[in-house]
């Protein structure tokens, strides 16, 4: 069976009215055998300036996104919840093989035996980029915290300038609790054979600091340890939790 997730004839018959977030922003690395799966294809349709979207370590970006001095920004999330972020999108995510329990699928990922590699090579070597090309490199946990003041970067980093009232329009749109309820990117509107909600959600939690709820005492020293050898070669610092805002009522 061969989806195409972005015809017409799928929006209407699922009732559907808005461009999923897949079309807007393709991913560069998405090539899933059908359709709606090849992200290249998709990009190609895309007026410039485009809007792209990968996971990608450093080696595998095409060069003509280096030779043409393309802008990217990079959002890095501390390592411990997105070992547990990762672990519930491959419960959900039945284009993979099943993950396992919580402690084997640590070891995978603490070994880099998981897609896209070593988280630590993959933010290593994106924030040795930085030092040559033009790269915005942010943090999921700043971005929780104080939204105004990373999307004001990213306005900045991109030569925009945005009113007061768009800023706040963002902000909201681009909100957690928002996206959580949006179809254009909660993945709702792809068959179950794709992702498996019924699994886990794609908009699962959206926190800082989950990780506390999964790590036994010995996963997480043994963490640290490999943390803090794979980390002090750099002047990178992540915060493995931030105090969130009280929930307006």
């Amino acid at each position: 069976m061969c989806y195409d997730l972005f015809s017409p004839e799928y929006l209407l018959v699922n009732k559907t009215s808005y461009i999923p977030a897949l079309m807007e922003s393709p991913f560069q690395c998405m090539c899933l055998g059908m359709k709606m799966g090849r992200g290249i294809e998709q990009l190609e349709k895309n007026p410039s300036p485009r809007l792209v979207k990968t996971h990608l370590p450093i080696d595998l970006i095409p060069k003509s996104f280096w030779e043409n001095n393309c802008k990217m920004i990079y959002l890095a999330r501390n390592a411990k919840d997105v070992a547990v972020s990762y672990y519930h999108f491959d419960l959900m995510n039945n284009l993979q093989p099943l993950p396992g329990s919580w402690e084997e699928y640590l070891e995978k990922f603490i070994t880099g035996n998981v897609a896209f590699g070593s988280w630590f090579n993959h933010v290593k070597s994106w924030w040795k980029k930085k030092e040559e090309h033009p790269i915005l490199f942010l943090h999921y946990e700043d971005m929780k915290e104080n939204p105004k003041q990373e999307i004001k970067k990213i306005a900045r980093f991109l030569e925009k300038n945005l009113s007061d009232e768009m800023l706040d329009k963002i902000i909201h749109h681009t909100s957690f609790e928002m996206m959580k309820d949006n179809p254009l990117v909660n993945y709702t509107h792809l068959p179950s054979m794709l992702m498996d909600p019924s699994k886990s959600s794609f908009m699962r939690k959206g926190i800082a600091g989950d990780w506390k709820n999964y790590f036994t005492v010995a996963q997480n020293e043994k963490f640290d340890a490999i943390y803090k050898k794979e980390i002090s070669e750099t002047e990178l610092q992540f915060r493995m939790e931030i105090k969130e805002p009280i929930p307006k009522i």
